[in-house]
């Protein structure tokens, strides 16, 4: 994952695409700015198009590049939009997750669990578990 930032433009694009994204996996507006590490003002912002993003840290960028990630890779995965949207708000009964959904665990904030949920995410699009 790469981990140079983005541009101010990127960045702004990044977070609405985001944001929708995580909307779309049934997350709520806390959850999401926990995912993303931002504030309840800049989800306001972003949400209403107000040109927020403008001023994200590497770890925002890289908390974008992998929602995004996630998403491209579902979408590889499954065919139903139905399941590439469902996906991360399904319980998961595999080891990692044990009973819990991907979104709870990068909900949990920390980049540790987020990064694990992602790169076992990702692997599913190589047919590995």
């Amino acid at each position: 994952m790469a981990s140079q930032r983005l541009s101010e433009q990127q960045s702004k694009t990044g977070l609405k695409v985001a944001l929708r994204i995580i909307h779309a996996w049934q997350a709520t507006p806390a959850q999401a700015c926990r995912i993303l590490r931002i504030s309840p003002s800049t989800f306001r912002r972003a949400s209403k198009d107000a040109g927020a993003g403008s001023r994200l840290d590497l770890d925002q960028h890289q908390r974008i590049r992998m929602v995004l990630g996630i998403h491209a890779s579902l979408r590889t995965v499954f065919e139903n939009p139905a399941n590439v949207q469902g996906f991360p708000s399904f319980s998961n009964h595999n080891p990692f997750f044990e009973g819990r959904s991907p979104i709870e665990i990068m909900a949990a904030g920390d980049m540790i669990s987020f990064y694990e949920t992602y790169k076992r995410i990702m692997q599913l699009q190589f047919g590995q578990p």
